[in-house]
């Protein structure tokens, strides 16, 4: 019933609004739109690099949407005013629902990454969200790098609702320092995304919930407060009334690269994901692929055409920009998870659709090809892995 907008000007610029109307088939459609003001923020990058800037972000958070329902919409002010985007509302009965992700986007954003967002979008044009794991960009203070990543999506970003968490490279010193003490979420992230503030108090826009009438997504931020956030999770999921829960952070719980290794959150989260019956951890870092879960009992995996029962979600670990890692098989067996599909040195897509009690998966590389597929069926109360 919600949606927020974001975007960014010149720092002279003090007003910014949205003009919202029901999209049509013609060209009039505009004369019926509605103006709401935006909220400005100023933000100033030269604390974070000496070639910084100042701008104004504007934010915009439009309720009491119609569900189902096409808009149409652009952002400006009394100078300026973009073109006409367009974006679909989610529907309020239960119905098929689908969404992209993708994992760490972080270098040659727009020389690499473009084609991987770009065929994501020809894939599932009509996709209901987009859910970035974290490392959207390498240096998460620097202008240059949010730069790249919103020319590489295009439109894409302004017609698809993103859902992101941050990753470690979104947690920089002020003076670009990376794996520094003291390291503070990128000046840009508040600013220019209009996450919901659901989450625990402090960790606003990068923690947080959204509901669809049959799913619910959570975002965690695996960077900071990790037992806080363990807190909140538990509570969340104690009241959560929907068939299906995908859970998006960035540090995997099972590490698929060499020399990489999430104690604090395999140990803290991986319960509370369990004893809920979460269906899906997309998670990104590694800069390898791996995809797998903890079985109930031990399977022959190259067999398990009619599917087997599992422990907490499938976990997924991917990545979709060009810097890439060596895997590492052992960062999941010896946990007790099994892997189902690996994959190193390869850019990917992934496209995710729920319809009633099955859920359907399936990772593309950057040409389109398809490179992975498994589906989930809830039996009973559990999920049936198919593999």
């Amino acid at each position: 019933r919600s949606i927020a907008i974001n975007w960014r000007t010149e720092a002279n610029n003090k007003v910014g609004f949205v003009e919202l109307a029901l999209a049509g088939p013609g060209p009039y459609f505009k004369k019926n739109s509605k103006k709401f003001k935006a909220n400005r923020t100023v933000v100033n990058s030269e604390t974070a690099y000496k070639d910084g800037f100042e701008a104004s972000y504007f934010e915009a958070k439009i309720d009491q949407l119609i569900p189902n329902t096409i808009y149409a919409y652009r952002v400006g002010n009394f100078h300026f005013k973009s073109e006409w985007h367009q974006f679909k509302t989610a529907n309020d009965q239960i119905s098929p629902i689908s969404f992209l992700y993708v994992g760490d986007a972080q270098n040659y954003i727009l020389e690499l990454w473009s084609r991987v967002i770009r065929n994501a979008y020809k894939t599932a044009p009509d996709a209901d969200f987009f859910i970035h794991a974290g490392d959207l960009v390498d240096k998460g203070h620097d202008e240059i790098y949010w730069n790249e990543w919103f020319a590489a999506g295009g439109f894409i970003h302004s017609e698809i609702p993103a859902i992101a968490v941050p990753g470690n490279h979104e947690y920089q010193y002020l003076d670009g320092t990376i794996f520094s003490q003291d390291e503070v979420l990128s000046v840009q992230w508040n600013a220019q995304f209009g996450f919901p503030k659901n989450g625990p108090k402090g960790l606003e826009k990068t923690c947080y919930y959204i509901d669809y009438p049959d799913l619910k997504i959570i975002a965690l931020n695996s960077n900071i407060a990790i037992r806080r956030q363990a807190k909140w999770l538990r509570e969340i999921l104690k009241i959560n009334d929907k068939k299906w829960t995908v859970v998006t952070f960035h540090h995997p719980i099972f590490s698929a690269s060499t020399m990489r290794a999430n104690t604090e959150i395999r140990s803290h989260w991986k319960p509370i994901l369990e004893e809920f019956n979460v269906d899906l951890a997309l998670q990104g870092h590694d800069h390898t692929y791996a995809r797998g879960a903890i079985y109930e009992k031990p399977v022959v995996i190259e067999n398990n055409d009619g599917g087997s029962n599992i422990i907490g979600p499938v976990y997924v670990v991917s990545v979709s920009g060009a810097k890439m890692y060596s895997l590492d098989k052992s960062g999941w067996s010896k946990f007790g998870a099994t892997q189902g599909k690996t994959g190193e040195r390869i850019q990917l897509f992934q496209h995710i659709s729920i319809d009633g009690d099955r859920l359907i998966y399936r990772s593309f590389d950057a040409t389109g090809a398809i490179f992975d597929s498994f589906e989930l069926l809830k039996e009973n109360g559990k999920n049936k892995y198919i593999d």
